[in-house]
């Protein structure tokens, strides 16, 4: 896999990922429903901050192992692999009918709290951290350094959930009543799933 296929790839895939309905977009949800736009940012950039010490934790503790060890590389990508393929079997398989958008939020006292309530509401998700630990070392293309490709690669990722999160904060009542439409919550988990199990595949096919 060439830089440029890598990073291609690697940007689909985390475009997928971004838009798919979670804990991230479900707290800025509710934070611009409920608190505002300002506060919505606010949890927004904390769920930004939040990726990159996922990515920087994954960068550095991978990156000089990857880069040393064609055994752990190999171990990695077909443990990688196969996460991907599971995890999109299941989506397309058991599709959500339905995205909870509703209960309610406890406002903090101070505007800050916000932010590193989006901080925590990301880095305490340990499905993001088991995503990023299997995700990331499949796009390392070869010849390039693992740690700062890795960790440049959660940054296109904050990137990409920065222009989404625009868009949930300047349209929050749409957006919301479209994902509270079931046959829009099936197929983005379908369409996301097909596209990881392709990704799974296609990385088990490819070598180093």
């Amino acid at each position: 896999m060439s830089v440029l296929q890598a990073l291609i790839a690697f940007t689909l895939a985390a475009g997928l990922l971004t838009i798919t309905p979670g804990l991230d977009t479900a707290l800025v949800l509710r934070t611009a429903a409920v608190e505002g736009p300002k506060r919505a940012w606010l949890a927004a950039f904390g769920v930004c901050l939040g990726t990159l010490c996922w990515g920087a934790m994954v960068a550095l503790g991978l990156g000089a192992l990857l880069a040393a060890s064609k055994l752990a590389f190999d171990v990695l990508k077909w443990a990688g692999c196969a996460y991907l393929v599971w995890l999109g079997l299941n989506l397309l398989l058991k599709p959500r009918t339905a995205f909870d958008l509703g209960g309610s939020v406890a406002s903090p006292r101070s505007g800050a709290a916000w932010f590193w309530r989006g901080v925590l509401n990301n880095l305490l998700n340990p499905k993001a951290g088991v995503f990023y630990v299997s995700f990331l070392p499949q796009f390392v293309p070869v010849g390039v350094a693992p740690a700062p490709w890795m960790f440049m690669l959660s940054g296109v990722h904050v990137v990409l959930g920065l222009i989404y999160f625009a868009a949930l904060i300047g349209a929050t009542r749409p957006i919301a009543g479209v994902l509270q439409r079931a046959s829009v919550v099936r197929w983005l988990d379908r369409i996301t799933g097909g596209v990881f199990i392709g990704f799974g595949v296609s990385l088990a096919l490819a070598r180093r």
